[in-house]
């Protein structure tokens, strides 16, 4: 018999604010997503926290009253951790940890906290490290109550180093020698990469938690780690994958969210090179999301940022079975009809009727039209490979001409 298992979640709460920049329908919509990243980080929400303001308080982000709400709510239920859902300056951090009392967090270290829990290799460890000591770096002076100066002896009296200084300094040398250590790791991943030879190469690219991982096993075969938690995967996973008799090499890439740390797409420049040099992209989106259209703006403009905007994409809208529009009463004259309510079938007639061929919809977990699927990503990256190699296009006929014994396989 198994015993049961208590997990023991870290209390918390989250503040946000509604700006000029941020409706209340955004705002709630970021602390939705935010309350995701807790739950996979290991922290359980108790309230959240709002507050409408032009712009975000210079010092202490939020006003001074809604802290000061926060603060009692925090001391009552004896609350461990706040998490703000923008990024905080250092002042900000140092002002509104002495008023609350307690760990403050923003969505920035948050999202770079579930990539420390995910980071198995040593090449994800490195690129997490990495982007921890830069985001730290400016923030030092802040986990530091007593900045005296170090002890003095012979050979060392006088001003000195105060202890901040040299923990500065300590992190500068560390950030220096990741550095250099992800520069060797690139070398040998730019290696592999080389080694792979002259393979079609096929990156599955999306939002976090749309199913990339799911759909990889489904077609490869393959046991890649797939759980419904936000950066399930963070390690680069490539299989040579056959469909009919046309080997290709698929690569699982980490998911894109909204507001992804820059120093987190710095630091995993390496990992992204697999989407830069793939030769067809298959971004993933979950349909059954209510913002899908801002999850696949949120990934177009990663794309855009590492160069990989133009390449060639397939749009595979996953996880149809889970799809369910609102529904509009007959005797409803109040509601209008919006994109809330429209079915699958009007979804296709939008704007994804420009996308034409390259649009398609399928459930990995109970595999609807992967056969679909399969057949549009032969197509397409065979259509590569004979531009690549004219002289042997008859080794891969149409797939519906194709007559041999149907082979998949994996590395």
């Amino acid at each position: 018999m198994l015993d049961a298992q208590n997990i023991n979640y870290e209390k918390t709460v989250l503040i946000g604010i509604v700006s000029q920049f941020q409706n209340e329908e955004k705002s709630k919509e970021y602390l939705d997503e935010l309350e995701f990243l807790t739950y996979t980080a290991g922290g359980e929400v108790l309230k959240r926290f709002q507050q409408k303001l032009e712009v975000p308080n210079p010092k202490t982000f939020i006003g001074k009253g809604k802290l000061e709400q926060v603060r009692d709510y925090v001391e009552e239920h004896q609350v461990g951790t706040a998490i703000f859902d923008d990024e905080l300056s250092p002042g900000q951090q140092r002002s509104i940890e002495k008023i609350l009392k307690c760990k403050v967090v923003d969505r920035t270290y948050l999202i770079m906290d579930i990539f420390a829990q995910r980071a198995k290799t040593s090449n994800a460890s490195t690129q997490v490290e990495l982007a921890q000591y830069e985001y730290l770096l400016p923030r030092l002076a802040g986990l530091w109550t007593h900045l005296e100066r170090q002890q003095g002896g012979i050979g060392m009296r006088g001003p000195g180093e105060t202890e901040i200084e040299t923990d500065r300094r300590i992190v500068r040398d560390k950030i220096t020698l990741l550095k250099k250590k992800l520069k060797t790791i690139d070398k040998q991943m730019a290696v592999q990469r080389g080694n792979r030879g002259s393979l079609v190469r096929v990156a599955l690219v999306g939002y976090t938690n749309v199913g990339k991982s799911t759909l990889m096993n489904v077609i490869s075969k393959s046991e890649v780690f797939a759980e419904n938690k936000l950066f399930a995967t963070l390690d680069t996973t490539v299989r040579k994958v056959v469909i009919r008799n046309l080997p290709f090499l698929l690569t699982d890439t980490v998911g894109f969210i909204r507001k992804l740390p820059t120093q987190l797409v710095e630091s995993f420049k390496s990992t992204l090179d697999e989407v830069r040099e793939a030769d067809l992209l298959l971004h993933v989106v979950d349909i059954s999301h209510e913002n899908f259209e801002d999850h696949i703006e949120s990934v177009n403009s990663i794309l855009d940022d590492i160069n990989a905007k133009d390449k060639p994409c397939i749009m595979v809208f996953n996880k149809i079975d889970n799809y369910e529009p609102e529904v509009i009463e007959e005797d409803d004259l109040m509601v209008e009809k919006s994109y809330q309510h429209y079915t699958l079938e009007e979804w296709k007639k939008t704007w994804m009727q420009r996308e034409g061929d390259n649009v398609l919809f399928i459930s990995a977990t109970e595999k609807e039209n992967i056969e679909e699927f399969r057949k549009k990503v032969y197509e397409t990256a065979r259509k590569i490979h004979i531009k690549r190699f004219p002289y042997n296009n008859f080794l891969y006929p149409e797939y519906e001409a194709y007559t041999g014994d149907e082979e998949e396989m994996k590395d």
